[in-house]
């Protein structure tokens, strides 16, 4: 695994999970301020904290992944090492001149058989490196609805970008607006499986329509979010956001339909 694109990686999940914090703050201080909106705001505080626990879950699964790779790679530089020395080792036997005698070619029949062990061992810890490379599950949660999907992405992936696509855009910034867009998706899905009685009055017709969109062929199943649930802390329906949705729909991190007069965003999962 390189390290440097880990570190970024790892890096960009606490920034947007800092970055979430302070939403979570600004939140909490606004339903002080406006008592008579506490219900809105209390939805919006779930919401957030919902995405607060999906970025720990990210981190620690990354931390984990790190920390168990560790020491397979020391096992696989060891057993390069060890591979290595026995092919110096074999270099001495083999003659110069082009006839072999028999019992030096059963040798380097033998010496081929234990290499072929030895290949196959490595292979073995190549395989549970990729492995432990690769992103953990979404763990599910209960009553078998999986959290929306927070599909960051890399320094590798922004580079590629060309420039006029790319802007003034930084790795920080699109992965925050993703974890908006789950912040965005998390809260219709408990907008549409919440009964009429645990909804305010006015989320209701709201609650109405996502179900309506969430029942078509392009939605069902998936998480989404309208073009009107756009509304920071990071992801702004200003020039730079339209620029972070155009990134994001290039890299295949989301998808775009138009239900009605709604302009729907669908989130997709990593391959």
């Amino acid at each position: 695994m390189d390290s440097k694109k880990a570190g970024a990686s790892l890096d960009s999940l606490i920034s947007a999970f800092n970055a979430r914090i302070a939403e979570l703050q600004e939140l909490v201080i606004a339903r002080n301020m406006y008592p008579a909106s506490t219900v809105t705001d209390l939805t919006a505080v779930d919401a957030a904290l919902k995405a607060m626990e999906f970025q720990v879950q990210n981190i620690k699964a990354r931390v984990r992944d790190e920390t168990l790779a560790i020491p397979k790679a020391k096992k696989l530089i060891d057993a390069s090492l060890k591979q290595q020395k026995k092919l110096q080792s074999m270099s001495g036997f083999v003659p110069s001149h082009s006839h072999i005698p028999e019992r030096t070619s059963n040798m380097n029949l033998d010496s081929n058989i234990r290499l072929q062990s030895e290949y196959s061992k490595l292979d073995a810890y190549f395989g549970s490196l990729k492995l432990e490379e690769e992103p953990p599950a979404p763990a599910k949660e209960k009553k078998g609805r999986s959290p929306p999907p927070l599909w960051f992405i890399t320094d590798d992936e922004l580079d590629s970008l060309s420039s006029y696509m790319k802007g003034r855009l930084t790795l920080d910034k699109v992965n925050a607006a993703i974890s908006d867009m789950a912040s965005y998706a998390e809260a219709n899905a408990q907008i549409i499986a919440a009964p009429k009685k645990k909804l305010a009055e006015n989320l209701w017709e709201k609650a109405l329509e996502l179900r309506d969109i969430a029942t078509t062929e392009a939605v069902k199943g998936k998480h989404f979010f309208l073009e009107s649930d756009i509304k920071g802390p990071a992801l702004k329906l200003d020039n730079t956001g339209k620029a972070i949705i155009t990134v994001l729909r290039h890299l295949g991190r989301i998808s775009e339909t138009r239900i009605g007069h709604n302009r729907v965003m669908i989130l997709l999962k990593p391959h």
